[in-house]
């Protein structure tokens, strides 16, 4: 795989050198913000259209979709949308409305069809969006059906992952926008030969910022999840690497510790650590030694105090490892029902207090450390898209 910044190791041995001294990398300074920017429904409305409807974001793994006719339906930002896999392999994304008079094409959260039949007067549409059938066409009157079929949304299958940009009128270039450090990181770890092997959405009354914030954190860990993460990842340790619009840090997990007070030689550690990526604007990217974990936060489309969490396990093929799949299955699952756990019992209730929080008419102004670096990369950014006409 091609290095990219700073070699692995050397970057583990920074958080290690962290965790001896009691230190971690900063950001230049600390950043004051306030609370409207979480309640206010101006500012979630710049967000809709100035952030997810220009940039491409992930909406799905391409295993969820593996074969032609194969769909699902989500709310975006902006549209409610059917994510298709096509006959040629490929992937398109459409408005999901009946241009007639605009029913819910599909009420399904996914499937597989041959073509799309809206419920109200079953006029119907191939999986490629084009218009298919006119019921009782013959009495209704000339029409140009070539100007009729669904409104598509730009998308792109890359790195394993489908990424929509939430406007019609909008282009995608996911190479261009992930940069070619990120890009070139992202597509070393051939994320397009594995599979989710479980994905689940969380509709949260809490704002996305809040949320993608709290998995961008590694000052919280000790205080928040003491019973569970805390036991194997060490807080407010970070070895950090900032791309511009993205970035990654190292976390070392406390199997490394036997290193503390002794030199590890030239023997890898990549065992001992999680690996996190921000890609922005909502994704947070860990690679664990073993699999990989995407989550993604959505803003709501009206609402600026809730959004919609969804997490996928991204894990090799059964065919890849040399386990049974019986014991694949298992290992998976329990990984699986541990991330749950840990989602529903800690994370999310912190979560709705601090959107509960920031309603106060006196909240006042609040403050990112510069030790929340990642944090401050995340505001950085988001600030620098919202800035744009």
């Amino acid at each position: 795989m091609t290095e990219v910044g700073a070699p692995r190791e050397e970057r583990i041995r920074r958080a290690l050198d962290h965790l001896r001294n009691d230190t971690t990398d900063e950001f230049e300074h600390i950043t004051w913000f306030q609370p409207e920017e979480f309640t206010d429904p101006a500012v979630a409305k710049r967000e809709r259209d100035l952030i997810f409807g220009r940039v491409p974001s992930i909406v799905a793994h391409g295993s969820e979709i593996p074969r032609a006719g194969d769909f699902f339906t989500l709310q975006m930002p902006r549209n409610n949308i059917i994510v298709v896999r096509q006959r040629d392999g490929g992937v398109k994304t459409f408005v999901n409305l009946c241009r007639h008079r605009g029913a819910l094409l599909e009420k399904e959260e996914k499937g597989r069809c041959r073509l799309f039949s809206c419920p109200y007067h079953r006029w119907s549409y191939d999986t490629d969006g084009s218009l298919r059938t006119i019921t009782r066409d013959n009495t209704f009157g000339e029409t140009d059906t070539t100007n009729m079929g669904l409104v598509e949304l730009p998308t792109e299958e890359r790195h394993g992952f489908i990424w929509v940009v939430d406007d019609a009128d909008a282009d995608i270039d996911v190479a261009a926008w992930l940069g070619e450090e990120m890009d070139t990181i992202v597509a070393g770890y051939d994320l397009g030969s594995k599979i989710a092997f479980r994905s689940e959405g969380f509709d949260e009354p809490v704002n996305w910022k809040i949320m993608q914030d709290a998995f961008l954190d590694g000052y919280h860990i000790q205080y928040a999840h003491p019973n569970t993460a805390a036991k194997h990842i060490h807080t407010n340790v970070m070895a950090f690497e900032d791309f511009g619009r993205h970035c990654r840090f190292i976390a070392p997990r406390k199997s490394i510790d036997r290193w503390i007070e002794e030199d590890p030689g030239d023997r890898s550690l990549a065992k001992d650590i999680t690996e996190t990526h921000f890609l922005l604007p909502n994704s947070t990217l860990l690679r664990q030694p073993d699999h990989f974990q995407l989550l993604t936060f959505r803003p709501h489309p009206t609402d600026p105090q809730r959004c919609r969490m969804e997490m996928r396990l991204i894990v090799p093929p059964v065919a890849e490892t040399e386990m049974t799949e019986e014991k694949w299955t298992r290992l998976w699952t329990k990984n699986w029902e541990i991330l749950l756990a840990v989602l529903h019992a800690e994370d999310f209730p912190l979560l709705r207090d601090s959107q509960h929080g920031m309603t106060s008419a006196n909240a006042g102004r609040m403050v990112l450390g510069q030790n929340e670096v990642a944090n401050q990369v995340f505001r950085r950014e988001t600030q620098k898209l919202l800035a744009t006409n």
